[in-house]
């Protein structure tokens, strides 16, 4: 007995002496906590030092950022829980059918803390050092008893990047004694501010695209888990209340009564403690369950009970700041409420582990094995374009839903994405396959469902999203269930061979992305291409109008490297033919095949940009065409030498164009200039000297406007205060998704079909252009997919969207709607493609 009392001191003690070391953030910081930010590299070294101290936490770094910084998360439990993690998480991957095997009666609780996926929204990831701190202490023993069967996963800062590009200036230009007021510098951050990452996305849009290097490594991991609750902290507006869960209405129709209802009981929890404290908080408004790419929506459609917790703050807050009632809102009081709903949350999972894991399992038996929507297997036709195929593919494979293709040839009766209505579909053995039986069913429905219900038309985003209109496919969907084979795609390279007889030319097919990266990597090595811009047939094969023609003659400088690199990085659609003289149409000689000039592009960014819009073109050009451009501030345009560049792209933006400035842009664009000008600013351009752009067709269509503006003012005049919200959306375009009528003869229209459906997140709208080639139309009763206000719906009928001014040697092409929108609409990638390559040439 003395003996087992002996090694029982002698434990302690050493656990003591290992473990006595761990310090609160105020303790461990060299500021004083709660009264300055703290820099990204200093909440590393805390969150490493509580994992270095503290036997309830181990550290994952599971990634980087595009600017090099490390991404972690801490997994938090007690030490027996941690001792066996690997099998917890694997028995709770067999519960969402996402491990083989059957699960164990374990019951343990798994909670994903999320914080700072808005960089200057600073007040989480200081926050989340308050609660890890709060979570590793041996000493309470209240907190300690909801980890017996609780695993926290906590992540400091989504968006390092975003986070470090705010601190960094809000410790530059704050007084040392805090200013509140909210006029002061400190409390107004400069273009483009910290909410975005590097690449200025908003990585809170970005969960299910995941064209962000931040959003593809977290969700790795995440599935590698699959919690049964996700947190996603955010801050708002410094004058508004803590905002928690229950969410607003709308949501999704697939979401569950449970899922609905559980978010009531941890709402009440965080109200007990709010209550005590005499702190104001609201629910159930602002913040709906609708857009699957959010970090509270995305988590729902994988079982998760996902929330987002909103305190007032963000950039605007600074340290202290006065609000609307003359009290100070101080970073240490961001801090409390954040670490109070976390703590809150850790109890509500840890009391309710057992019903909530019976709830959680439930979801996913019956998604996988009765599906939730009315389509039950999605068919992609196997001759699509590879290209749009592999982009569909890696959006599913990127969120971990299969596919494969099908079993058998059959006759089915589908939904047909082009027309919107339904129809005979003979399904072939090479047409790809996605069933909604699968442990993803709710994810796959949500992503590929041609469209969403909305059972309320006050929503927080888009709309509409489908992956199948976003990748420009023949696609059907089907209430039946279809027997899939699984298979993996791959992509087949040509063979290099060194010293090879050179053909006369090679062709290429101009039919997605893919084939634009091509082209720009042959560009950026000096190789000359010209692109057909009418059909023709050669050696009994027809091609299309954008097709790429490299021939020998262009380049024969290259003598006998000619075809080693033309074919490096090249596929097998790569054609080698022996003549230059047509069957039909145009000799691979004529003018007709148009010799394109490499674009020298200036890209304009800065405060007169939309900091997002301008983001998705920067990143559109780096990481997806992989091609150089410069940057310039548009401030600065009066003063660049634009002889030096080509093509100017004005992506989405408010600009200020002087009378001078638009002679300088008129005399570049006539000698051979050509400018791409996206959203609103083309509205910049409107009624601008020697542009084509008008708001209304004519006089009498704008005489028409005004007269019914004036009818509907004086109406509203007698309009009652309340229902003003519901008024207002009649005018609105949250975000729908409308099918074009497309020009496909014109080469900004090269490569696509007939129609176009382009998603479209904004109520601006031309009448068609005099003078210019209108390419993308709406007609009259348009199809559309998303909800689109009454009145603006009626106004958008018989409008432009994508336009082109011929100009002197040059153009101007308008695109109304942003075809590079959050960067994942892949089918308006490769039409900016054809205005960046094709388009003036």
């Amino acid at each position: 007995m003395l003996k087992q009392f002996s090694i029982s001191v002698l434990f302690l003690f050493i656990s003591g002496v290992i473990f006595a070391q761990l310090q609160s953030p105020d303790e461990f910081l060299p500021h004083n906590y709660g009264k300055q930010f703290t820099p990204y590299y200093m909440i590393v070294d805390y969150v490493k030092h509580v994992a270095n101290n503290s036997d309830r936490v181990q550290l994952k770094e599971y990634g980087r950022t595009n600017q090099d910084r490390p991404l972690l998360m801490a997994i938090i439990s007690t030490p027996e829980n941690l001792a066996k993690a690997e099998d917890i998480r694997k028995n709770n991957l067999r519960r969402s059918g996402l491990e083989e095997g059957r699960p164990t009666a374990d019951n343990t609780a798994i909670v994903w803390l999320s914080f700072g996926v808005h960089g200057n929204e600073a007040g989480g990831p200081e926050s989340s050092l308050a609660v890890l701190y709060a979570l590793a202490r041996a000493e309470d023993k209240e907190v300690q008893s909801w980890l017996e069967n609780t695993i926290v996963i906590l992540d400091p800062t989504l968006n390092p990047d975003g986070n470090s590009r705010y601190t960094h200036w809000y410790r530059n230009v704050a007084n040392q004694i805090n200013d509140p007021n909210p006029e002061a510098r400190s409390h107004n951050e400069p273009w483009p501010g910290g909410r975005i990452n590097h690449y200025l996305f908003d990585l809170n849009r970005d969960w299910a695209w995941q064209t962000q290097v931040e959003s593809r490594l977290r969700i790795d991991q995440y599935m590698q888990w699959m919690p049964h609750i996700h947190v996603d902290f955010h801050e708002q507006f410094h004058n508004n209340p803590y905002y928690f869960a229950p969410a607003a209405r709308p949501y999704h129709e697939y979401l569950t009564e449970w899922q609905a209802d559980f978010q009531f009981d941890i709402g009440k929890n965080h109200a007990k403690y709010f209550d005590k404290n005499g702190w104001l908080y609201f629910t159930r408004e602002v913040f709906d369950l609708l857009y699957p790419s959010y970090g509270d929506t995305w988590p729902m459609f994988h079982g998760a009970i996902g929330m987002t917790y909103e305190q007032g703050g963000h950039s605007r807050a600074g340290r202290g700041i006065t609000m609307e009632n003359e009290d100070i809102l101080t970073l240490r009081d961001r801090i409390d409420h954040h670490r109070t709903t976390g703590l809150s949350t850790v109890e509500v999972a840890s009391k309710n582990a057992k019903r909530m894991i019976e709830k959680y399992t439930e979801y996913y038996q019956k998604s996988s094995s009765d599906p939730k929507g009315e389509y039950k297997t999605y068919i992609i036709k196997g001759d699509n374009p590879a290209g749009k195929i592999n982009s569909l593919l890696k959006y599913l494979e990127r969120n971990h839903i299969q596919f494969g293709l099908s079993k058998s040839a059959t006759t089915v009766t589908a939904f047909d994405y082009i027309t919107g209505q339904d129809r005979k579909v003979k399904v072939e053995s090479d047409d790809i396959i996605v069933s909604a039986y699968q442990p993803l069913s709710v994810m796959t429905q949500v992503l590929l469902d041609p469209k969403t219900a909305i059972e309320d038309s006050l929503t927080y985003d888009i709309t509409s999203w489908s992956l199948l209109y976003a990748c420009g496919l023949e696609a059907y969907a089907t209430k039946q269930k279809m027997e899939v084979v699984p298979f993996v795609m791959s992509k087949v390279g040509r063979p290099l061979y060194k010293n090879k007889p050179a053909p006369y030319a090679y062709l290429y097919p101009w039919e997605s992305l893919e084939d634009a990266q091509f082209l720009g990597n042959l560009l950026e090595r000096g190789i000359k291409v010209r692109f057909a811009s009418e059909p023709f047939k050669l050696e009994g094969v027809e091609y299309e109008r954008g097709t790429l023609v490299i021939t020998r003659a262009d380049n024969r400088k290259m003598g006998a490297n000619f075809a080693e690199q033309v074919e490096r990085g090249a596929d097998n659609r790569l054609i080698e033919v022996s003549t230059g003289f047509s069957d039909s149409g145009h000799d691979l000689g004529s003018a007709k095949m148009v010799l394109i000039k490499q674009p020298k592009i200036a890209l304009l960014s800065g405060e007169q940009t939309s900091a997002n819009a301008f983001g998705a073109t920067w990143h559109f050009f780096e990481q997806d065409l992989k091609y150089p451009i410069s940057v310039f501030d548009a401030n600065r345009l009066g003063r660049i030498d634009l002889s030096a560049y080509n093509l100017l792209v004005m992506p989405e933006g408010w600009y200020g164009l002087s009378d001078n400035l638009m002679d300088k842009l008129n005399d570049w664009i006539s000698d051979g200039g050509r400018l791409i000008a996206v959203g609103r600013a083309c509205n910049s351009l409107r009624d601008k000297k020697g542009m084509a752009l008008t708001k209304y067709a004519s006089n009498e269509e704008k005489n028409k406007a005004d007269q019914l503006s004036k009818i509907q003012e004086m109406e509203a005049r007698l309009n009652h205060y309340t229902g003003q919200e519901r008024r207002w959306i009649s005018e609105s375009m949250p975000g729908a998704i409308y099918k074009l009528q497309l020009d496909n003869t014109h080469p900004l229209g090269y490569g696509l079909e007939d129609y176009y459906f382009s998603l479209k997140t904004s109520s601006l709208f031309f009448q068609h252009i005099k003078n210019a080639w209108n390419v993308g139309i709406i007609g009259e009763d348009p199809m559309v997919s998303g909800f689109a206000g009454l009145n603006i719906k009626k106004k958008m009928e018989n409008t432009t969207v994508f336009a082109v001014q011929d100009k002197g040697q040059g153009s101007i092409t308008y695109m109304v709607d942003d075809p590079l929108f959050r960067g994942f609409w892949e089918n308006g990638k490769f039409l900016f493609s054809n205005a960046v390559f094709f388009v003036g040439q």
